[in-house]
Parts: structure tokens; C-alpha cells; sequence
């Protein structure tokens, strides 16, 4: 598994931009922090087959799977919990 942070965990709460709460532990925790052996990856854009990272910038990408036009941007750490196109890749 790659190294995620606790703000890529499906058990992280966020209160803020710098900490949650794990709700396996129920403790406060870094957003930026390492994961835990009982991570559980939440699914996000970057992770996603129809998601293309655009090369000038890197920070942004298309859904290819848009029917949109222009095709719906995103960002690689956009939470794709409850998107319908999302494709494990």
C-alpha cells in the first residue's frame, strides 16, 4: 500500500485543516500524519482511471468520464466517495 496520511483514511474526521478524529480510536489526530495499520484507503480522484492529471499543472485534472463539455475538472485529492464514474484503477 502506498504511504498515506490520516486525511487519507475513510476513519478521519477533519475539524480543521490541520487535525480530525479517527473514529476507530476516537482520538485527535494530524491530518498530515502516517497512516495506521487499520487505514482504510478513501477513494479520491487521483485513484480513479478517468482521471487525467493535466502536465501544466499539476494540481489539476479532467474527469475523462465527464459528459460535460469542457469535461469537469478536479483536483487529484478530491474525495470521490459518492461520484458514480469513479473507477478503482
Amino acid at each position: 500500500m502506498e504511504m498515506m496520511h490520516h486525511r487519507d483514511c475513510r476513519n478521519f474526521a477533519a475539524v480543521d485543516v490541520a487535525k480530525g478524529i479517527c473514529h476507530r480510536t476516537k482520538n485527535m489526530v494530524p491530518a498530515d500524519g502516517d497512516q495506521c495499520e487499520e487505514c482504510v484507503a478513501t477513494p479520491k480522484c487521483k485513484g480513479c482511471r478517468n482521471f487525467t492529471a493535466d502536465a501544466k499543472r499539476v494540481e489539476l485534472g479532467v474527469c475523462e468520464a465527464s459528459t460535460a463539455t469542457p469535461k469537469f475538472f478536479a483536483y487529484p485529492d478530491m474525495v470521490a466517495l459518492t461520484c458514480e464514474m469513479f473507477r478503482e484503477q
